[in-house]
């Protein structure tokens, strides 16, 4: 496609003569091939013009970033640095239009569903193409698990990818014959216009706590930032699907600017007898169009919100209920979500994702009805993250377990006792003694064998906080961990004693 072509498309500024023939769009020089579009993306730390004479050198057809005011090389006829360089307000905002264009605009030929919020993006997701699936559509799945497109499956390095990975994605959903696509939408991602180009046909909002104030600044920045979902669905059978059980859910249904179905305990969807078990769960979901029942072996009132918020979006897209509520009883688990570790041993062990105060509060209440025991919980919080909300994470493991051992969990490059020292300020403000009521353990590996011995006949350890991660980042280095991996072996080496 021209580059003026695509200038237009996106809203670009180019007063150039040139209009050379664009094959790619990269915000990465390293990956920039002959033909290209490099997009000099502002940074944190280096302007991406930084890089922009070796994607120029790999063969960069042009250039595009926010200007060059102010420097002798940017020229009248539009020419940079020998190639043709246009002008973005928002560059990342550009090249996923312009991404997304190349590729034949593929999310156009989908229904694609965005679903968003700060806890239960994930299960969420799982549950809506399982829903899907069962119902006889052809679903691909983005998200924080993975991406998967039919019998293909790539792994993630982000919830959402960049622009040009999702459009890559999309195409290879349409040329793999997908109809729907289920895609998670991080704040970050929304931040950093990674959605761009995206033609989102429903967005669901599951909640907003807590997490990534380090990045967003403040809860009303975060919720800003979170409404663009939104605020951007326009057309004719689009639709919004939002919790208004959470504090946010009002204001999220005035964001909205096409019609919106609701779900809670006051929505147009709501749980009703709500039964949890050892090893499964069951309510009734009751809508517009009647009561359906639902039998699932997900635990905890959380996963009751994040199945009827599926079943909503589901419903809204005109899939038969009683297939979707009966496909539930076939999903077993998610993976890192409340998923069990079993070896045989007497007492539960359990590995979630849980790494906020309210994904902590939740999956805490979830495990008391199914433990006839203690609970114990191994838990810690990230390094270089939000430090506001480690007391508060402290506080609710303080408050809802009867053992509390505080870990390390991706320490990065800060000090891991100073961030124990921040989670364990909210343990003692509940009057939690350590050595009685919770034990600080740095290491994780440690920390977690430590629990599992201290374990008897009825209780339950929960080790929240990484749920299917396989890593651990310690330093500026990415080591292999897995929660799920490590509670195995502690378990093996307990039989064998």
């Amino acid at each position: 496609m021209k580059l003026k072509t695509l200038c237009h498309r996106a809203g670009c500024k180019y007063t150039g003569k040139d209009d050379p023939e664009i094959r790619a769009v990269s915000e990465d020089s390293r990956r920039v091939t002959p033909g290209a579009l490099f997009v000099a993306v502002p940074g944190g730390q280096r302007d991406g013009h930084a890089f922009a004479q070796q994607a120029i050198a790999n063969g960069a057809a042009a250039v595009m970033g926010q200007g060059l005011e102010g420097t002798a090389s940017q020229a009248d006829d539009g020419l940079w640095n020998g190639v043709p360089y246009v002008v973005a307000p928002h560059p990342r905002y550009a090249s996923g239009i312009m991404a997304h264009a190349l590729a034949g605009d593929p999310s156009q030929k989908l229904t694609v569903i965005g679903v968003t919020g700060t806890n239960g993006k994930t299960s969420t997701a799982v549950l809506i193409q399982h829903m899907l699936t069962a119902c006889g559509e052809k679903a691909a799945n983005f998200g924080t698990l993975g991406y998967t497109v039919g019998d293909a499956s790539f792994s993630a390095l982000h919830t959402t990818p960049f622009p040009e990975d999702l459009a890559r994605l999309f195409r290879e959903a349409v040329d793999r014959g997908m109809t729907r696509v289920v895609m998670e939408v991080s704040s970050h991602a929304l931040e950093q216009e990674r959605a761009a180009g995206i033609d989102f046909d429903v967005a669901a909002f599951t909640n907003l706590s807590q997490d990534h104030l380090d990045f967003h600044g403040d809860m009303e920045h975060y919720f800003r930032v979170k409404r663009k979902l939104f605020e951007r669905l326009s057309g004719a059978d689009k639709f919004g699907v939002v919790n208004t059980d959470d504090a946010w859910g009002n204001a999220m249904l005035e964001a909205c600017a096409v019609p919106c179905l609701t779900y809670g305990a006051k929505g147009m969807y709501r749980a009703k007898h709500v039964k949890p078990s050892l090893r499964h769960t069951s309510f009734t979901a009751a809508g517009p169009m009647g009561e359906t029942p639902i039998h699932m072996a997900l635990l905890g009132r959380h996963n009751v919100a994040n199945a009827l918020c599926a079943f909503t979006v589901c419903a809204g897209l005109g899939l038969p209920r009683d297939a979707a509520a009966a496909s539930l009883e076939t999903l077993s688990s998610v993976p890192g979500r409340f998923e069990r570790v079993d070896e045989g041993q007497d007492f539960q062990v359990v590995v979630d994702y849980a790494h906020t105060e309210d994904g902590l509060n939740n999956v805490l209440r979830a495990a008391r009805p199914i433990c006839k025991g203690r609970i114990i919980t191994v838990f810690g919080c990230g390094g270089d993250r939000d430090r506001g909300k480690r007391p508060k994470m402290g506080a609710v493991a303080a408050r809802l377990s009867d053992l509390a051992i505080v870990t390390s969990d991706n320490p990065r490059t800060e000090n891991p006792d100073r961030i124990l020292l921040d989670i364990e300020v909210g343990m003692q403000q509940t009057g939690k003694k350590l050595g009685t009521d919770y034990l600080r353990i740095p290491d994780r590996k440690e920390a977690i064998h430590e629990a599992i011995d201290l374990a008897k006949a009825g209780d339950l350890v929960l080790i929240a906080g990484k749920g299917h991660e396989d890593y651990q980042i310690v330093g500026e280095e990415r080591r292999h961990f897995d929660d799920r991996e490590v509670a195995r072996q502690a378990l093996e080496a307990r039989q064998e004693n």
